[in-house]
């Protein structure tokens, strides 16, 4: 299964490279919008912005509202599991 995180890019990290940093489940990522970006819009533009990541690369963006909706079902999957990618029993019966 692939899963896009959402992350609020913070800064161009190297505008010919088209990367950016990103704050990324609270920590900083270098990210890759060549995916969405034109090759007329300089990473700059994209400050502030919310995208969902995948493996590095920027592939759409999305509103603040639909970030912290997902943010928030991520954090909700991370409380239920046991530690080892299971449900905690006390969830399943």
């Amino acid at each position: 299964m692939c899963l896009g995180v959402p992350a609020r890019i913070l800064a161009v990290a190297d505008a010919g490279r088209m990367t950016v940093l990103a704050d990324m489940l609270g920590e900083e990522r270098e990210v890759n919008l060549s995916c969405l970006a034109g090759p007329d819009e300089p990473p700059v533009a994209w400050i502030g912005d919310w995208v969902l990541v995948h493996l590095g690369f920027a592939l759409s963006r999305i509103t603040e509202a639909d970030a912290l909706t997902t943010l928030d079902m991520l954090r909700q999957l991370d409380e239920a599991e046991d530690g080892r990618g299971h449900l905690k029993a006390s969830l399943i019966g």
